[in-house]
């Protein structure tokens, strides 16, 4: 008697996760109502079920995932638009995955560098039939995103999102309109600021809208990481010994021209953002900066230089003095 307990104990130890799973993977979600889902180009199958879930398509990512690999389709994931029924099961929701999506959603790329008011932003924009006017109203103030998103705490009240819409390739449709898309760019920076990036910033009694800020420069200045890490170290030497910056990036974003060496009637622009008339910091970021560049700022390469040029060629010279650099300006540019 005892053995056949033991026996029946043993059946539905093995037997209730198995009824389990497949309770889970049969049962209906809790939409009242269809509902679009994007996967994305390049995700793997443990992201696309955490956002299946977050999104309440699955209750159980386990049951998702092994029900893939029991499939043997976890790399047959393809990316596109899909529509799930109310009431889908992960079952009939795997079935529609593995199958061809109703269409593909479009990329929609945001280059290192460039501004809210650039041309070329407005060109992208507008091509995905987004509202240019729209997008820049949105934009225009940090202030009302505040509540959303924690790292605009410390923007001033006058400081719109540059700086903020992260350079990267997103994924657009027929549904996504500008607060969908703006949520996503701001979404995809909150994430690239890791907590590490966070905490090491708030160690160097900086705020987040500095870093950036000077971070938006560099990105005008150099393209490449190593010269990134030089000169943050440079700007950031100036800036504690109180000596301008001197960029001319930050020219540039005044007077709309992208010139190696500005001219001397643009050095003599009244702006807060000319950085040769005014010391410290402009109001503001410049432009949206990638990440290798607010690294930079973070995690600078310590050097002994004061100045450094840019060369037509790209190539970047450093100075410790003055006269140094005066006669590298004669030697590069002249």
């Amino acid at each position: 008697m005892k053995l056949k307990y033991i026996f029946l104990s043993l059946v539905i130890i093995i037997i209730a996760p198995i009824l389990w799973f497949f309770f889970l993977l049969n049962s209906a979600n809790n939409l009242e109502s269809q509902k679009s889902f994007i996967i994305e180009q390049g995700k793997g199958v443990n992201e696309i079920s955490d956002n299946l879930a977050k999104a309440d398509l699955i209750k159980n990512k386990f049951v998702f995932e092994t029900w893939l690999w029991l499939l043997k389709s976890e790399d047959k994931v393809k990316a596109g638009i899909y529509s799930f029924p109310a009431g889908s099961s992960i079952r009939q929701l795997t079935k529609l995955i593995l199958a061809i999506p109703e269409n593909t959603a479009s990329k929609f790329t945001i280059i290192e560098g460039w501004g809210r008011n650039w041309p070329e932003f407005k060109k992208v924009l507008e091509t995905h039939d987004f509202s240019y006017d729209e997008f820049l109203g949105l934009t225009a103030s940090a202030k009302t995103w505040r509540e959303q998103y924690d790292f605009l705490a410390d923007a001033p009240s006058t400081a719109s999102l540059e700086g903020f819409l992260f350079p990267d390739t997103y994924f657009v449709d027929q549904y996504t309109d500008n607060i969908i898309l703006l949520n996503k760019i701001l979404i995809n920076f909150e994430q690239k600021l890791r907590p590490e990036l966070r905490a090491e910033i708030k160690k160097q009694n900086k705020t987040i809208f500095e870093v950036v800020t000077l971070a938006s420069i560099i990105e005008r200045e150099v393209p490449e990481h190593a010269d990134k890490k030089m000169i943050a170290d440079v700007f950031l030497k100036r800036l504690k010994n109180n000596i301008g910056l001197q960029s001319d990036a930050t020219i540039n974003f005044v007077t709309g021209k992208g010139l190696t060496q500005p001219s001397r009637d643009d050095l003599k622009i009244d702006s807060p953002y000319n950085t040769y008339k005014y010391r410290g910091l402009p109001p503001g970021p410049i432009a949206n900066p990638s990440i290798s560049s607010i690294e930079a700022v973070i995690y600078p390469t310590p050097n002994d230089y004061y100045y450094f040029l840019t060369t037509k060629e790209g190539e970047v010279i450093y100075s410790q003095t003055y006269q140094e650099h005066l006669a590298n300006k004669a030697k590069y540019l002249d």
